[in-house]
């Protein structure tokens, strides 16, 4: 028997204000909602879904989701001008990784750290990313690291 994911719960501050955030900046769609003892939204992120709690709290400082993007630089950009890029908590906030795919690190308005992951490196042009780092050049990746993907085709 195995388990599938079927949603990631995160900390909301603010719950319009960060509603806002991954419906506007990210492409989520709201969904509806059950009533809870507290505001609660759900989003629906691909075939998964996004819930946001309104609680206090602060979010943990390594602990992450991910998401896919499709297209890099437009959202890049974005972040970037929104002030959102994590560049400490994985010393850097945009990473190639082993196989082409590249991992951005935002944080979204609660201060919980998201990983937005792009299938293919080839597409970004470097010159307009002075944050672009390849791992492999600062970690060897060798044996099951060097084939190591984001993306497997497993079921779902």
């Amino acid at each position: 028997m195995g388990a599938g994911l079927n949603h990631v719960s995160v900390v909301a501050h603010d719950l319009e204000e960060s509603k806002r955030f991954y419906v506007e900046e990210l492409g989520l769609e709201p969904l509806p909602t059950p009533a809870f003892a507290f505001p609660v939204v759900w989003l629906a992120a691909g075939e998964r879904q996004l819930h946001l709690f309104q609680r206090p709290g602060a979010p943990p400082s390594h602990a992450h989701f991910a998401l896919e993007i499709s297209d890099f630089m437009p959202v890049y950009r974005r972040m970037k001008e929104l002030g959102a890029l994590d560049h400490e908590t994985f010393g850097n906030c945009i990473w190639e990784l082993p196989g082409g795919a590249v991992q951005l690190y935002v944080r979204d308005p609660a201060g919980n750290l998201i990983e937005l992951d792009h299938p293919d490196a080839s597409t970004i042009p470097k010159d307009e990313v002075p944050e672009y780092r390849v791992l492999a050049d600062v970690r060897p990746q060798d044996g099951d690291a060097a084939r190591a993907t984001l993306w497997h085709a497993g079921p779902r």
